[in-house]
């Protein structure tokens, strides 16, 4: 007897070791670790080739996925712990006080505005680089560069804080009651029988709503009905517990429990297609909060307790245990897991072996706001008067200076490109491509490049330049690359040109950073040159200066 129970006691740990291997547990000790200097405020934010943490002395820290720390920012002052990152790599937070500040790639401040209180949740990129911005019961839209195109009020708080959806817009709830906001500030409300937890969506017309009892729906017409819109709500099927996170892919929503478990849900077949473990439940205590990705990888379900991964079709990959953690990990590209410990440290495990990608940029966006072109739908049908256009400048310059774009973009875009290559009169053509560049929508830079290419009046030509510089944004780099193309060709003599090929390439760098700087600086050294104007020589040899 004695025999077997020694016997049991020496198979057991054998045969959970054994177990443990089979479900993917995995223990690798730390890639690399970096020493933070406080402690973490919200998840780390990997990236464009880097990871950036928010800490709570005021810092935010960039590292390289390396582990080769890059910059320290210091706002002077406590931030609220919510950090958003451009594809270009910029972050955007703010203080406690209501300041928002954007910093680009390389740690410099570009710009600060005063949204008079803090942020009440992270702010979401829109397609073309423009920030929906949450505070307390109001959400603004800013551009990339900092120019506020509308703001709005809500009766109470958000209760499902804005996340982005298929139109390039957000959605959002407030307690019964869930909003859809287009880049415009065009408003869509659905009014409901109970309060969600979970809010997803999965098309340009149609959302998923999650209950805390775990049932599923997708809700009827909204207030604002239109043509084409369903009248009736659909049950989906019920989820097996409260849910937490979820995250979709096409028309499959991954939702991940408090108790762990993780379920994906197809739309089109209105069924759960199969349900598995995570490190949650593995480890027996419920999680109140968590992080869901699903891409092409996989899906990554994680939380302040670790990490799992599963295939697409419910294969659990493996899972890691983290301890002592201030903030839920995050899991690049690369494969490396990044956590933030409450020990002041930043550590990272290499999980996948992933293929990293070459670009320095993040995702391209999902879609385009078709601001880059007149769209017919604003063509007026009769050209306008002279006294017509110069009160419809005066009525867009108006707006755009005092924070009030909102739902007129579209037609005013397309009247100022309309103007930008037709008008005859010089004054009327420059102020319409000021205000392109005001509204500072990234869609309209080929627009404005071609303005340069084809245009023979320098003035307008300069106006064009100007204008890419005040939209900050050059994602692709094809105005740095036109910019350099023209100035290695020598063929441009004109001192107003050369200026502003000098200005807007010191505002492209220093919003891109590193990405542009490359190409920025050989513009700058070439218009620094003995053979160029004085002027000119001045001019770039400031922008230089400014990058440094």
């Amino acid at each position: 007897m004695i025999f077997f129970i020694l016997l049991l006691f020496i198979v057991s740990p054998v045969f959970s070791q054994s177990q443990t291997r089979e479900q993917g547990l995995i223990t690798p000790d730390p890639f690399w670790r970096q020493a933070l200097g406080g402690e973490i405020l919200s998840l780390p934010h990997v990236q464009a080739q880097s990871a950036v943490v928010a800490l709570d002395g005021g810092n935010i820290r960039a590292y390289s996925t390396a582990g080769t720390p890059m910059w320290n920012y210091s706002a002077r002052g406590r931030i609220s712990p919510f950090v958003t990152r451009s594809r270009e790599g910029t972050s955007y937070f703010s203080r406690t006080n209501g300041t928002l500040i954007a910093v680009n790639r390389a740690g410099r401040e570009l710009w600060r505005r005063d949204i008079s209180s803090p942020l009440s949740a992270k702010p979401v990129i829109g397609w073309d680089g423009r920030l929906f911005v949450p505070t307390d019961k109001r959400i603004s839209c800013f551009t990339a560069s900092g120019t506020l195109l509308w703001s709005k009020p809500f009766d109470s708080s958000f209760t499902i804080v804005p996340q982005p959806d298929r139109t390039g817009g957000i959605l959002f709830a407030c307690e019964k009651e869930v909003f859809r906001i287009d880049p415009f500030g065009n408003t869509r409300k659905w009014v409901l029988s109970g309060a969600p937890v979970l809010l997803h969506s999965f098309s340009h017309e149609q959302i998923v709503v999650i209950y805390p009892d775990g049932s599923m729906q997708i809700p009827g017409s909204s207030e604002d009905w239109f043509l084409g819109a369903q009248s009736h709500a659909v049950l989906l099927p019920s989820l097996p517990a409260r849910p937490v996170a979820a995250a979709s892919n096409g028309n499959n929503v991954a939702v991940v429990m408090n108790d762990g478990r993780i379920s994906l849900v197809s739309i089109d077949e209105s069924k759960i297609l199969w349900t598995a473990n995570s490190h949650i439940r593995e480890g027996g205590k419920p999680e109140t909060e968590a992080e869901l990705l699903f891409d092409d990888r996989g899906i990554y379900v994680l939380s302040r307790t670790g990490a799992t991964s599963f295939s697409h079709e419910g294969r659990r990959l493996w899972f890691k245990y983290l301890q002592n953690t201030a903030a839920i990990p995050a899991f690049g590209e690369d494969g490396v897991l990044y956590s933030g410990g409450r020990d002041w440290i930043l550590y990272t495990y290499k999980i996948e072996d992933r293929p990293q990608r070459t670009t320095v940029y993040g995702h391209d966006p999902e879609g385009s706001y078709n601001l880059g072109r007149p769209q017919s739908a604003f063509m007026p049908d009769s050209p306008y008067f002279e006294n017509e256009i110069r009160n419809k400048l005066e009525q867009i310059g108006a707006a755009v200076s005092s924070g009030r774009v909102e739902a007129n973009e579209p037609a005013w875009t397309t009247f100022l490109l309309t103007l930008s290559v037709t008008q005859e009169n010089i004054i009327f053509k420059i102020s319409a491509i000021n205000l392109l560049g005001k509204i500072g929508s990234r869609d309209t830079i080929s627009w404005l490049i071609n303005i340069f290419n084809r245009e023979n009046e320098p003035s307008v030509r300069a106006a064009a330049i100007n204008a890419i510089g005040d939209i900050g944004v050059d994602p692709n780099g094809i105005a740095i690359r036109t910019f350099l193309h023209s100035v290695i060709q020598g063929s441009i003599r004109n001192e107003q040109i050369l200026s502003a090929i000098a200005a807007a390439t010191g505002a492209l760098c220093r919003f891109s950073g590193p990405p542009l700087s490359e190409t920025g600086i050989q513009i700058l050294n070439l218009l620094s040159a003995a053979n160029q104007p004085p002027v000119v020589r001045r001019n770039a040899a400031r922008e230089l200066a400014s990058l440094r």
